[in-house]
């Protein structure tokens, strides 16, 4: 029996050949980093050698191979053809005797004094995933509160199937893995209950620019299926490691996502997705003692596996605890030597018709191809800009082909965002109603290269690509720092050899992310109602307009002093004249109307004024904060405008 089951805290790092890549990397955390606070969800796993018994006991070995072997994967119909036969034939074929009492043995020890409520997740691992240069996300198929052994076993051998699934086939082509080189365990392992609770993804690096001086921490209401899928725009979280490792509050930038609907249990087994109330959706789906929990678990496990780490993980939501469902490789940014910079800048200006978060900082320019469904795959053509409601693995076989991707939704952890890296196309996710705003055949630019926002322009703009070899550039007998406006941009210039930031101006924060006036936010109240809801929806997430304004301008200028530190980072303190503060929500309120702005009411001036004294306070408040209770000292003031 034990040459077909492994228990999961007797497998580890060594074992891959064995259990595949994912449960190999769950035993390795059971056995080594338990004791270092790190949950894993035990159980047990089939081996490779189980899955070769299915196999040879009902003759498939001849049969897949000869179906496989000569498909065009490119060639989207008859790759769907032979991955439904042989799913097929998998499905219909019996477990072996040995197999299943194994797996009935195991299951039954996993069930011991927990009742009729005990219920399993059973995934896939295979042998050609998880590993440092292909992540193989997503590829095979995972089954969640699976409850009684009838259930289980069916599962098992769904799991099998689903070695052949369509994306799976193609993927292990366009990494040149031959066929008979790759193999299937299946993990069973207790069920976290994180359908009332919480789940998300998390990279110990800036999935964007490489940086790795953060943990990026996404998260969701439910079971993380939704998440993965690029379902939901999930909350994001950005933490420091400098800031963490010194015990400071170390969570730098926070992003409310929509979080519309979550997947929980279903009370007959299996899983069902429902909608979120309002309520919870604007609010953040774990707290700032979660984000920081998590971040460490992820520094520890990185510092384990001695690299950068893609990780999920889930809050039960009746224990409250937070377990590690999986952690493997990080598979793009981690690849780039930082040596040689890529930037693509835009040339022409436009107004963009559809705006949803970025992957990729690159440009693509194509026709727009919207398509409904995977059934509708063989209709991209090479360079096409393709668009959907949501992309999943399902269309890996395909997604080469575009020169950049569009979806309504989905967040920058889902596992299209990351085939996306892998293949190196821009992608713009979660815009909302793209495959509504454009038009088939239409020409557009999806620009990627202005931040964690993406942006998807009409017809073909240009654009520049710069590459330059740091180890090129020649000494310089001065010190040079920069300037740095934009906060997102913060992570991506701090790989420019530099000294670290002589202006970071707070204007950028007011005016790009926070959009309304500060007395406004500190006078809601007496605000004409119409204002009211617009403020109202704007600081959703935060429980009044001063905690908003304060705690989004100091992740604004944390983000950018954890992007250099220690380097010096030099913020310029507010400096907008009042026909600029006018244009913000509720500002032609308390602005004056000054024939000559640009030596009126600014500055320094404004500081000391009643007018705006309790305003300034604010900004004081977020530099403080971020000094004294982040620990980024490296944070130095500039007043402007002295008069």
């Amino acid at each position: 029996m034990s040459a077909l089951i492994r228990q999961l805290d007797a497998v580890g790092m060594d074992d891959i050949g064995e259990v595949g890549g994912k449960n190999s990397s769950l035993g390795e955390m059971l056995s080594q980093l338990s004791d270092l606070g790190v949950d894993v969800p035990g159980g047990f796993a089939t081996t490779v050698e189980a899955f070769r018994l299915f196999l040879t006991d009902n003759d498939l070995d001849a049969k897949i191979a000869s179906l496989v072997d000569g498909i065009d994967v490119d060639d989207v119909v008859a790759l769907a053809t032979a991955g439904r036969e042989i799913r097929a034939m998998i499905e219909a074929a019996p477990l072996p005797a040995p197999l299943q009492e194994a797996i009935t043995a195991a299951y039954g020890d996993m069930g011991k004094d927990l009742g009729d409520e005990f219920t399993v997740a059973v995934r896939s691992s295979a042998t050609a995933e998880d590993l440092p240069g292909a992540s193989f996300a997503g590829q095979q198929e995972t089954y969640l509160n699976v409850r009684g052994i009838d259930q289980v076993l069916a599962s098992v051998r769904s799991v099998f199937a689903s070695l052949y699934n369509d994306r799976a086939i193609a993927y292990r082509a366009h990494k040149g893995f031959a066929e008979t080189d790759v193999s299937i365990s299946v993990g069973v392992q207790h069920m976290v209950r994180a359908g009332e609770g919480s789940s998300g993804v998390m990279f110990t690096v800036d999935t964007e620019s490489g940086f790795d001086g953060v943990v990026f921490i996404t998260s969701t209401y439910g079971l993380g299926e939704m998440l993965v899928q690029g379902a939901v725009e999930p909350d994001e979280f950005y933490v420091s490691k400098v800031a963490l490792e010194a015990g400071k509050n170390p969570v730098v930038s926070r992003s409310l996502g929509a979080k519309r609907q979550k997947m929980h249990f279903a009370s007959t087994g299996g899983v069902e997705v429902v909608d979120v109330d309002e309520t919870a959706r604007n609010r953040f789906s774990i707290s700032d003692d979660d984000v920081a929990h998590l971040a460490r678990l992820a520094m520890t496990i990185e510092q384990h596996y001695g690299r950068p780490m893609d990780i999920e993980w889930a809050k039960d939501g009746v224990d409250g605890r937070l377990y590690i469902l999986q952690a493997r490789p990080e598979t793009v940014a981690s690849h780039d030597s930082g040596r040689v910079l890529e930037r693509y800048h835009k040339v022409d200006e436009g107004e963009p018709v559809v705006i949803g978060r970025s992957v990729g900082q690159r440009i693509g320019v194509g026709p727009v191809r919207i398509v409904a469904s995977p059934d509708q795959m063989h209709e991209v053509q090479p360079g096409d800009v393709l668009v959907a409601d949501m992309t999943d693995p399902d269309w890996e076989p395909v997604m080469g082909r575009a020169s950049a991707i569009v979806t309504n939704r989905g967040g920058r952890t889902c596992h299209a965002a990351i085939i996306a890296r892998e293949l190196g196309i821009p992608a713009v996710v979660g815009s909302g109603n793209a495959t509504e705003l454009l038009t088939n055949g239409d020409t557009v630019t999806v620009s990627c290269a202005e931040g964690d926002t993406g942006f998807v322009y009409e017809g073909e703009l240009r654009f520049d690509i710069q590459r330059i070899e740091l180890d090129a550039m020649p000494e310089i007998p001065l010190k040079v720092m920069m300037n740095v406006a934009n906060p997102e941009r913060a992570f991506a210039f701090a790989r420019i050899p530099n000294e670290g930031v002589g202006l970071a101006r707070v204007e950028f924060v007011i005016n790009g992310v926070i959009g309304v006036h500060p007395r406004a936010l500190l006078e809601t109240d007496a605000l004409p109602s119409d204002l009211q809801a617009e403020v109202a929806e704007r600081i959703s997430g935060y429980p009044d307009g001063k905690t908003f304004f304060v705690e989004k301008l100091k992740e604004g200028v944390a983000t950018i002093a954890a992007a250099f530190h220690p380097k010096p980072v030099i913020v310029r303190l507010s400096d907008f004249k009042s026909n600029e503060y006018a244009h913000l929500v509720g500002g032609e309120l308390y602005e004056p109307d000054e024939e000559n702005p640009m030596i009126g009411f600014r500055g320094a001036s404004r500081y000391v004024s009643k007018d705006f004294a309790e305003a300034f306070a604010l900004e004081c408040e977020a530099i403080k904060a971020v000094r004294d209770e982040m620990g980024f000292t490296n944070v130095e003031v500039m007043v402007p405008f002295v008069r």
